[in-house]
């Protein structure tokens, strides 16, 4: 095992990577210091989840299985990368590794020795698993009553779907949000970023964060369960509630959209900006932005509702305005108008934008095969008890040894269970 780790955080200089040793892991107490996570969780939903809890100071023990561990170490890597690529490691900092073999009798009881004294227990199996393995939260009450026991599934615990296999992007389609991503007339479009998975992600770590000041004030333990499609559904909201109030199917808007308008993408002499005008003020202010007041008093556009049914014509106009700028001096145009207004950038922009060092957006760790990793930090800031970076994504069963000697196990004991292929 490695007896170091490495960061940079908000507390050190930009891009400085400092070692840290095992018995410093901690540098400032994190608001969940003390708090012990038993992670059952693979690939993204349950692994963001917990690594915020791990950011926030938790000690995060990562339960992988023999063998293979979490298979999302195979994800984004070509021939010739070294293993584990970004999907990985972007969900999976400030945890330690043990590899178990959970069919196994004496793996399953050291994932219960582990369970017997911790505060949390997160996992993503389907609906069904951990009571068929005698691990559901009735068993599990009882020899830990403070155990907050979470689950993250992908059509919801109860129902008729509820056993069903689930990932990303079928959520995204059968949620309904395929059927309103791109433009007008086009196949149904993805959103490339993992939106089911993370939000699911981040229902499940407001739940047990609730249960955790639950159980400050009552002693006790409970269950919590989300779901992807119910985290999608709550990011769907708006649009569900208006097709049972008033009937109205969703249309793809490629970057617009029912409310506020001109709020879209329009080209520029060298690229693309986003504007958004909120209301009928603001409105105002950017039309006289783009060197066209006069419009603002048009009758087809003086109000959002008339807007809205002279939408093309207004597109038309606004495009034939940004047209004749550069990005740049659209953005700034916009600004002086107190109109939002950003440029559509790439990856390579934002990734190497001044903000990123300006807000400490983001941590710089040693990883597996002797490289840097650049990753994004929580976006969380509490003054008197910062996230921190203190453990890198760890290697499959890094921390085995380590985690066994602290719920008891002997080397004699460690030796054989390895030996008998229970742990790694």
């Amino acid at each position: 095992m490695n007896s170091w780790r490495c960061l940079s955080s908000s507390h050190s200089s930009p891009g400085r990577i400092i070692k840290l040793e095992t018995a410093q892991r901690q540098l400032t107490p994190g608001a969940l210091t003390g708090v012990k996570v038993i992670d059952l969780t693979r690939v993204f939903a349950g692994p963001f989840s917990s690594q915020i809890l791990g950011d926030l100071g938790a000690d995060v023990i990562k339960v992988e299985r023999y063998g293979r561990g979490d298979e999302s170490r195979d994800y984004g890597v070509d021939d010739g990368e070294v293993k584990p690529g970004s999907p990985f490691l972007t969900h999976n900092r400030n945890k330690r590794s043990i590899s178990l073999d959970l069919k196994s009798p004496d793996g399953k009881k050291i994932l219960i020795d582990l369970i017997r004294d911790a505060d949390v227990l997160l996992h993503n199996f389907r609906p069904g698993v951990m009571e068929r393995l005698g691990l559901a939260y009735k068993d599990l009450s009882e020899i830990n009553p403070r155990l907050v026991f979470a689950s993250i599934s992908g059509f919801g615990h109860t129902g008729s779907m509820s056993k069903r296999a689930a990932n990303d992007l079928s959520i995204q389609s059968f949620s309904g949000l395929l059927s309103i991503t791109g433009h007008p007339g086009g196949p149904p479009t993805r959103n490339p970023a993992s939106v089911a998975d993370l939000t699911a992600g981040m229902f499940a770590t407001m739940g047990i964060m609730a249960a955790l000041f639950y159980r400050e004030r009552t002693g006790l333990g409970q269950e919590v369960s989300t779901s992807m499609l119910g985290g999608q559904l709550a990011f769907l909201n708006h649009f569900l509630t208006d097709f049972w109030m008033n009937g109205r199917l969703p249309e793809k808007w490629g970057t617009a959209n029912r409310l506020g308008l001109p709020n879209e993408a329009f080209p520029t002499s060298d690229g693309w900006v986003c504007i958004t005008s909120a209301n009928d003020d603001m409105w105002k202010r950017c039309a006289s932005g783009l060197g066209m007041p006069e419009i603002s008093d048009d009758p087809r556009f003086n109000l959002l509702k008339s807007r809205y049914a002279n939408r093309a014509e207004l597109v038309r106009l606004v495009s034939n305005a940004t047209q004749k700028m550069t990005t740049d001096e659209c953005v700034r145009a916009m600004e002086l108008a107190n109109v939002p207004c950003v440029p559509v950038n790439t990856i390579s922009d934002i990734a190497n934008h001044e903000i990123i060092e300006e807000s400490n957006a983001t941590v710089d760790m040693v990883v597996e095969g002797d490289r840097v990793a650049k990753l994004v930090q929580t976006p969380l800031w509490l003054s008197a008890t910062p996230v921190s970076a203190r453990l890198s994504p760890p290697r499959l069963g890094e921390h085995t040894d380590e985690i066994l000697q602290e719920i008891g196990y002997k080397p004699e004991q460690i030796t054989q269970l390895r030996n008998g292929q229970v742990i790694q």
